[in-house]
């Protein structure tokens, strides 16, 4: 409870904020490189760098050019990066199968940055839709996404990035049970370490689009299809209206033996990170998606805004709001700028 005794004009909250150094002595959150994953597009090839075109400054990297961007972000002491594929459409089928090769495009990734020897994580998605023709995080069958097939398919595409080198399996497909299912899976074989990081609040946002793009499933998701169901991920994805359902979803997670909790998208859901934050008190992410990426370099670029300075707001409010850590597309670029902010990586 606020202090009532304290009033005008005996109190001037202004004093604190006179100066910077006064400001910085004060300040009740920071944010430093310690915040940041890095996620990162992989396309085959060589000397590959596609930009993105609803992504500003993102691109798909070739394994080799991954490699030399990630021993760039160990310089720059950012701690973790995540690895999205974007697979050929001539590889992809309805049930995904390309996930589930040990020697595909994600997980030659994996060895490559395990061989270059790098000190920095690696977090690997589990999901299903940039492997389907379709687009869906899962397999089909009587016209629906099924939950129990997909799980079992969950479980071998984590066993293979778990044994090409992933430190943390991110299942991001929301299908029910697959924490559990993939944290028995990875026990079975050995790979008890390797930890889990469960989207487990994961909405059905609009934000997604620029993302959906760069990993090629956009299109085929917006096939049409006898099920209108199908042509969103409504049916798995949490609705963005519901706040107490997220609770629950990350209290069957953790029971299940989630190590991480991922909130996403970020920004619009800052009221559910500092829920799950308060309610639970474990390890809660939030993950500054593709559309809020975007979204702040419009407006830079057509208004004139300082990007720096909208991506520093943006990511503060994920620490005020309880997150500790972020995923976000600008991770490189902020890490170098708090190197250079008086030498301390803190802003």
């Amino acid at each position: 409870m606020l202090n009532s005794l304290r009033q005008y004009p005996q109190t001037r909250l202004r004093r604190t904020r006179l100066h910077p150094w006064a400001r910085r002595l004060v300040r009740e959150h920071t944010l430093t490189v310690n915040d940041f994953i890095w996620p990162l597009f992989i396309v085959k090839g060589e000397q590959q760098r596609q930009a993105i075109t609803t992504m500003p400054g993102v691109y798909r990297l070739s394994i080799d050019v991954l490699v030399e961007e990630v021993k760039q972000a160990q310089a720059l002491n950012i701690p973790a990066i995540a690895l999205f594929p974007m697979i050929d459409q001539s590889l992809k089928d309805p049930q995904g199968s390309e996930a589930l090769d040990p020697n595909n495009l994600l997980c030659n990734a994996i060895k490559a940055l395990r061989a270059a020897n790098l000190d920095i994580g690696i977090i690997c998605d589990v999901a299903l839709d940039p492997y389907t023709d379709h687009g869906h995080d899962g397999v089909i069958i009587n016209n629906e996404v099924d939950n129990d097939a997909t799980i079992e398919i969950l479980c071998q595409q984590a066993l293979i990035q778990a044994q090409a080198g992933c430190d943390i399996i991110a299942p991001s497909d929301m299908q029910d049970g697959r924490i559990g299912a993939i944290r028995q899976a990875l026990d079975q074989h050995d790979l008890s370490n390797t930890m889990i990081l469960s989207y487990a609040a994961k909405y059905c946002s609009n934000f997604y689009g620029p993302f959906r793009e760069a990993v090629g499933s956009q299109a085929n998701l917006s096939k049409k299809t006898q099920n209108p169901l199908l042509g969103s991920k409504a049916s798995y994805q949490q609705d963005i209206a519901n706040s107490e359902e997220a609770l629950h979803e990350v209290a069957l997670d953790l029971n299940e033996g989630a190590d991480l909790i991922m909130v996403k998208p970020g920004m619009p859901y800052l009221d559910i990170i500092t829920k799950i934050k308060q309610t639970f008190k474990v390890p809660t992410f939030a993950y500054q998606v593709s559309g809020e990426y975007s979204m702040l370099q419009n407006l830079s670029q057509q208004d004139g805004q300082d990007f720096q300075k909208l991506m520093l707001e943006t990511l503060i409010s994920f620490k005020r709001a309880g997150a500790d850590g972020i995923f976000t597309y600008a991770a490189k670029e902020i890490a170098s700028f708090l190197q250079t902010t008086n030498g301390n990586k803190i802003y």
